[in-house]
């Protein structure tokens, strides 16, 4: 009955979308989130198209340069986008990988369906209202069922031993017993770069994390109660813009050409709270992109992000809005 009901609601949600608006803005894409001005140079395609009758949200479609979708679904804005409504994402192959719904405001909500890339379902979790905007990831949902590769059942109705993989399915990144839907007792897990290699030990209770213990490849061991702790502006997201409002200077010409919008940056938080590796990824003009990069250069250090138990260097992504009338 399951499978059937998600069927249904992936063939609603193509039917909705795929009938398309007469406007639409296309937007050319690198997997860091660069936008770039031309199709050979994009690593994917973004169309975003009006809204159908009777919504106010948008439909945003996305495909793989091959030609096939890599998502499907709805936003409450144009750029960036917001995701809101229904979602179906797709791996490079064309088989289905997430079946999703999300909130006003981007959030995810209700069931969450994932699948490996044979096709055969990995995981279903049901995402909670988060109380705390700053919690742990995995604090608003609960697992619901867990199957290996081959479609046998490892978690059922919320309980079993749970075995999660690094997002290209190379390796187990964590496992250990789910109960009620929540982590339960001791789970175990790692953590593979390049040139280095993170196992951690971690206790719950309830869903609770009790104690966490990072071991890296020194032999180094960090202690944590927090799996993620993200980086923040020193007093806030609130204190952030207020910052940037009380220091940017819009550029003259600009002002007489009357020209607006947002300018998207990407930033790294370094370990010690500095700003480095600024991009600009869009903006409506050179002269905006400047003053905005000018600005985020001056900011005071930041808190810097953790990962279980080590600071990390985390990227950052910001949209600085350019707008004359609310000067």
């Amino acid at each position: 009955m399951r499978l059937k009901i998600i069927s249904l609601l992936l063939l609603c949600l193509i039917a909705s979308i795929t009938s398309f608006a007469q406007k639409q803005n296309v937007y050319f894409l690198k997997n860091n989130g660069t936008y770039v001005d031309s199709k050979d140079s994009a690593d994917y395609i973004r169309i975003i198209s009006e809204p159908d009758s009777g919504t106010v949200l948008y439909n945003l479609r996305e495909f793989y340069k091959s030609g096939k979708p890599k998502m499907i679904g709805k936003t409450s804005r144009i750029d960036p986008p917001t995701f809101a409504g229904p979602y179906v994402g797709y791996f490079p192959s064309g088989r289905r990988k997430e079946l999703a719904t999300y909130k006003i405001g981007g959030e995810k909500v209700g069931d969450d369906f994932l699948y490996y890339p044979n096709g055969k379902i990995y995981l279903a979790v049901k995402y909670i209202d988060r109380k705390n905007n700053d919690a742990d990831d995995f604090t608003n949902y609960t697992i619901m069922a867990c199957n290996d590769s081959t479609g046998k059942p490892q978690v059922v109705d919320g309980n079993g031993y749970y075995t999660g993989f690094d997002d290209n399915f190379k390796y187990i990144a964590e496992e250990g017993n789910v109960k009620a839907g929540l982590r339960d007792g001791n789970w175990k897990g790692q953590e593979i770069y390049k040139t280095a290699k993170l196992t951690f030990a971690e206790k719950y209770d309830n869903g609770k994390l009790l104690t966490g213990t990072t071991t890296d490849s020194a032999g180094h061991q960090y202690t944590y109660t927090r799996q993620y702790v993200r980086p923040q502006y020193a007093h806030g997201e609130e204190a952030l813009y207020d910052y940037l409002g009380n220091n940017i200077k819009y550029p003259e010409q600009d002002r007489r050409n009357n020209i607006q919008g947002k300018v998207i940056l990407s930033f790294v938080v370094e370990k010690d709270g500095s700003i480095t590796d600024i991009k600009v990824l869009k903006t409506p003009s050179e002269d905006l992109a400047q003053e905005a990069v000018r600005v985020v250069k001056k900011m005071p250090r930041w808190k810097p992000g953790m990962q279980h138990g080590r600071v990390v260097r985390v990227g950052y992504t910001l949209p600085v809005n350019f707008a004359l009338g609310d000067q």
